[in-house]
C-alpha cells in the first residue's frame, strides 16, 4: 500500500493503539457489532411506522443498513489492506463496524427526530458512532483512516434515509418548528 496518507495514518495508529485498557476498548468495538447495532435501528424503524403510519422512511432505513456490506464488503476485498496489529491478514479498509454503527444509530436518530422535542437521538448516536470509532482505533483493530472511510462512504445511505424521512413527516419538531 502506498499515498500521501498512509504514513501520517500509520504514525497516529502508533501513537494511539493501546493507550486505554483493551477491556475499555473491545467494549467501545462492539457496538459496532450486528446483533448490538442492528437491534437498536428495527426498533426505530418500528417505531418509526408506529408514529407515522408511514412505511416509506422505516423501509429505507433497512435498505441503507442491508447496503452496507454491498458497500463495504468490495473495497475490503479490492484494498486488501492489512491492520495495524495483524500486518498478515487483510481487509480493514474500511471499517465494516464503523459503517455498521453509522448507519444503524444514526439512520435510528433520523427515524425517531421527528418525534423528539430535544435534538437528543441526534447526539447520542453521534456519540455511539464516535464511541465505536474510537474503540475500533484505539485497540488496533482498524486505522484511523478505515474508520474514517467508512463514516464518508455511510454518507450517502443516510442522506437517502433523512430524505425519506423529510419527505413523508416533515422535519424534527426542534429544528423546524
Amino acid at each position: 500500500m502506498s499515498g500521501p496518507l498512509l504514513t501520517p495514518d500509520e504514525r497516529l495508529s502508533r501513537a494511539l493503539v493501546r493507550t486505554v485498557p483493551d477491556s475499555v476498548t473491545e467494549r467501545l468495538s462492539d457496538l459496532g457489532n450486528v446483533q448490538v447495532a442492528v437491534p437498536v435501528l428495527v426498533l426505530a424503524m418500528a417505531y418509526s411506522v408506529r408514529r407515522s403510519r408511514a412505511w416509506t422512511p422505516a423501509l429505507t432505513a433497512g435498505l441503507a443498513m442491508a447496503l452496507v456490506p454491498a458497500v463495504i464488503v468490495p473495497l475490503k476485498t479490492w484494498t486488501a489492506r492489512p491492520g495495524p496489529l495483524e500486518p498478515w491478514a487483510a481487509g480493514y479498509y474500511p471499517s465494516g463496524h464503523t459503517a455498521t454503527s453509522a448507519v444503524a444509530y444514526l439512520g435510528a436518530a433520523l427515524l425517531i427526530s421527528p418525534y423528539a422535542r430535544r435534538p437528543w437521538p441526534l447526539a447520542a448516536a453521534l456519540l455511539l458512532t464516535a464511541a465505536t470509532a474510537t474503540g475500533l482505533i484505539l485497540r488496533g483493530w482498524h486505522w484511523p483512516l478505515d474508520v474514517l472511510a467508512s463514516c464518508f462512504l455511510c454518507t450517502p445511505l443516510l442522506l437517502a434515509v433523512a430524505h425519506a424521512v423529510r419527505r413523508t413527516v416533515g422535519p424534527p419538531r426542534h429544528f423546524g418548528g
